[in-house]
């Protein structure tokens, strides 16, 4: 198992240098000149050659492509994104905490959705096609079908505006993670939940859950079993959803204000601030690629034959 988690990091290596660089590569083929930028954030009246030049030596743009990429590559390493091209702060300093806080709603919203999933899931499978089977999977198509900008909209007008009962925005205090995660999870766990279902019911189908009940064992051990058996699919599905979530939750922290990665990479691509945009997405490229690995591995843990597919 050792030797497999070493070979499954070191094939994610190139993958991060390969997503980087792309990034960088991407974020220089904008037409806007980061000097320009720099400069107009700065209110300078007049954008002159001159001072154009003096702007691009300051920020090293001045220097070969190449050089510059390994520079920026080596310094996000360190958390070091560079400053920020609006106000001149260290772009970690901002975006440090609102990584804290998206990171905070995304977990939370993961263990819901999770915890829904294989509810909803295994009760559909133990009740296929009756009423409770298809009741569950028929609000779900109606639920996973509302975008969620407008069930959010309808939950703080209904929920923080009408019954007054939460907050309508902000992270002010626990009760503020209570409506952006029911938003987050409708729109989630009614996809997820199929996928549990549809493998529980493949395994109900098996040999062993003929041979466990031949043998008297208790209904819910077999369950149990079967259960386990379904998760091995799911657990990637699972892994790759917090990334996922991360990435996706910029239109429900813009609807609740959150103070988050969302919000921030918004202002920043208005305002256009490369260096806080190249370290977002280098975060959220990072985040897929940590999570895929750890769901590779937490399926070669509980199925021993994939250890030889690497």
């Amino acid at each position: 198992m050792g030797s497999y988690i070493v070979k499954r990091i070191l094939v994610s290596v190139p993958l991060l240098l390969i997503i980087s660089f792309l990034t960088f590569v991407l974020i220089n083929l904008s037409p806007l000149d980061p000097a320009e930028v720099v400069l107009q954030a700065q209110g300078v009246p007049e954008i002159t050659e001159e001072l154009l030049e003096q702007t691009k030596e300051e920020l090293g743009l001045d220097k070969p492509f190449i050089l510059r990429y390994f520079d920026w590559f080596i310094s996000s390493l360190q958390l070091d994104f560079g400053d920020s091209y609006i106000n001149g702060k260290p772009v970690w300093s901002l975006i440090g905490p609102a990584f804290l806080n998206t990171l905070k709603l995304t977990l939370i919203s993961s263990i819901a959705i999770i915890f829904m999933s294989i509810l909803l899931g295994v009760t559909c499978a133990l009740k296929e096609g009756q009423v409770i089977d298809k009741s569950i999977r028929g609000l779900s198509f109606v639920l996973t079908a509302m975008p969620s900008y407008w069930l959010a909209t309808i939950m703080i007008w209904y929920v923080s505006v009408k019954l007054d009962l939460l907050p309508t925005s902000g992270m002010d205090s626990y009760s503020s993670y209570i409506l952006p995660v029911i938003v987050i999870t409708i729109s989630y766990a009614g996809i997820y939940f199929r996928n549990i279902r549809s493998s529980m019911l493949n395994n109900l189908n098996e040999d062993y859950v003929l041979y466990g009940r031949a043998s008297g064992l208790p209904e819910m051990k077999i369950t149990m079993h079967i259960l386990r058996n379904s998760l091995q699919v799911s657990i990637s599905i699972f892994g790759m959803a917090i990334p996922i979530i991360l990435g996706s939750t910029v239109v429900i922290e813009n609807v609740f204000a959150w103070p988050g990665l969302g919000s921030l990479s918004v202002k920043a691509i208005l305002g256009r601030d490369f260096p806080i945009i190249q370290a977002y997405v280098l975060i959220l490229a990072a985040a897929f690629v940590l999570f895929n690995t750890i769901s590779d591995i937490i399926n070669a843990f509980m199925n021993p034959k994939l250890r030889n597919d690497l």
